[in-house]
């Protein structure tokens, strides 16, 4: 079976796994729905961990930054489906059904959903397209799967429409903080702009006055000396950690640690 595989491309997801894996997501753009057949789903953020088994659901929020490690358990593997809700449909649902939201969300990012028979019965008719990977459904088809799944998680949880329809540009928020916490993620400066609620310029001006350096050549001094206290105090293989600390080889870790500190990281290990 393909790993993930699109029942509708860019829109609808199934994932399945039978070894466990780490995915160095990034950046989360869109709200996500996600309903774990089996095996164990994490999700973590600067903010939150959150885990699930079979026939949990959650409601990821979008433009944040997190790790989903995948983890088949004793006698099941691992899979999910994965709704993407994308901002250009939830927008034309809201003008349909009128909803206008004049509050900025301010609640936490990622929710459990609670058990709700309907919205085990929708993931349940989205099975069939998952088992029968060759029986293709439109896009039409999918988008009003996704229209179904948005109704049925406000019947569930009505409070959840700030969360949903909140079309507003993200706070100007503590640019230090944000940094320190989420440096290891391998994303554009663009994005930690948009994160961090400032412009592109605006936010290499901040940053430069808040570490007097550029965000760039700050973020390969940061993601270095973590990585040799990673090796030296953690006993860390150089392996183990280039990917999480945002290098996109080990090649590329190793040839940039060499510059930084005069040795590779297995020779420093050593």
């Amino acid at each position: 079976m393909i790993n993930p595989t699109e029942i509708v491309p860019g829109v609808i997801f199934y994932s399945y796994l039978s070894a466990m894996r780490k995915d160095k997501v990034g950046f989360l753009k869109h709200n996500t729905l996600v309903m774990q057949v089996s095996g164990l789903f994490t999700l973590e953020t600067a903010t939150q961990k959150i885990s699930m088994r079979r026939g949990q659901m959650l409601l990821i929020g979008k433009n944040q930054l997190g790790q989903i490690t995948k983890t088949p358990l004793p006698g099941e593997n691992y899979e999910t489906i994965v709704i993407s809700l994308q901002e250009d449909l939830l927008r034309k649902i809201a003008l349909e059904e009128r909803i206008e939201i004049t509050e900025k969300y301010v609640g936490p990012q990622n929710i459990l959903v609670p058990r709700d028979a309907f919205l085990q019965g929708y993931f349940q008719s989205v099975v069939p397209y998952v088992r029968n990977p060759g029986e293709k459904i439109t896009s039409e088809m999918g988008i009003l799967k996704v229209r179904e799944g948005v109704k049925l998680l406000l019947n569930a949880m009505p409070g959840l429409s700030k969360f949903l329809f909140d079309f507003s540009d993200p706070y100007k928020i503590d640019l230090e903080e944000f940094m320190l916490s989420n440096f290891h993620y391998n994303i554009p400066v663009e994005k930690f702009a948009q994160l961090t609620g400032r412009s592109l310029a605006g936010f290499k001006r901040d940053f430069q006055k808040t570490f007097n350096s550029s965000p760039r050549h700050w973020l390969q001094e940061r993601r270095l000396t973590e990585a040799l206290h990673l090796i030296e105090h953690k006993n860390k293989k150089p392996s183990a950690i280039y990917l999480d600390l945002g290098f996109e080889s080990l090649s590329h870790f190793s040839h940039s640690f060499k510059k930084r500190f005069g040795k590779t990281p297995t020779e420093w290990a050593a």
